[in-house]
């Protein structure tokens, strides 16, 4: 992980599908800490920049963007049963990720950033960040909010699963935890984080 100076501090969110980092962003965010979400951003590009996606409908084999946008349905039931595939999407979409992420850094003057990320580690972004936050839910509590959210079937959900490293991995990379299941209180966990970062950058500085 790099070593950077005062505002310029990278902190990494990650966790599984359904952990929870959202919640856990919103709360930075309240703090005043500004939150670049990779899997938004990840989105726009799919949609916009006209290079990859032609480069993806070449990939897939088939035009994902008949309805004028981006058949997320159609490019998930492929690449998630692909893992090949899914790993060439993934070169073509993270290096652009990564160059919005540089440029919206230097436009911060917060005293550190956030990248929240699903797939911090998998995609080599944990290279860009100081510290690691990986937040870990019980996976029956996982599954249950991405049914709910995503509309996806409990099969759907863990095919999404076996494709994102599991929390023990996490866990050995990472700096902090932080348990969101139903009985943890996540607030007091984020602030003696933002705390301790707050002090780090001040003897760094």
């Amino acid at each position: 992980m790099t070593t950077v100076g005062k505002s310029r501090f990278r902190l990494g969110v990650t966790g599984g599908i359904g952990s929870g980092k959202t919640s856990v962003c919103r709360v930075f965010s309240v703090l005043g800490i500004p939150v670049f979400s990779a899997d938004r951003e990840a989105q726009y590009i799919m949609e916009n920049d006209k290079d990859i996606m032609r480069k993806i409908n070449s990939l897939a084999g088939q035009d994902l963007y008949t309805g004028g946008s981006l058949n997320r349905t159609e490019l998930a039931k492929i690449i998630f049963n692909d893992s090949a595939l899914l790993n060439k999407v993934n070169m073509l979409v993270h290096p652009a990720v990564f160059d919005r992420f540089r440029k919206w850094v230097q436009d911060q003057s917060s005293p550190y950033t956030i990248m929240e990320a699903a797939i911090l580690f998998e995609s080599g972004a944990s290279m860009l960040v100081d510290r690691i936050v990986t937040v870990v839910a019980p996976i029956e509590e996982r599954i249950k909010r991405v049914i709910m959210r995503n509309k996806l079937t409990r099969e759907q959900v863990k095919e999404r699963m076996k494709n994102q490293m599991d929390d023990e991995g996490r866990r050995k990379l990472s700096d902090y935890i932080i348990y969101n299941s139903e009985n943890e209180m996540i607030i007091p966990a984020i602030l003696g984080i933002h705390n301790e970062i707050l002090e780090l950058i001040n003897i760094q500085s």
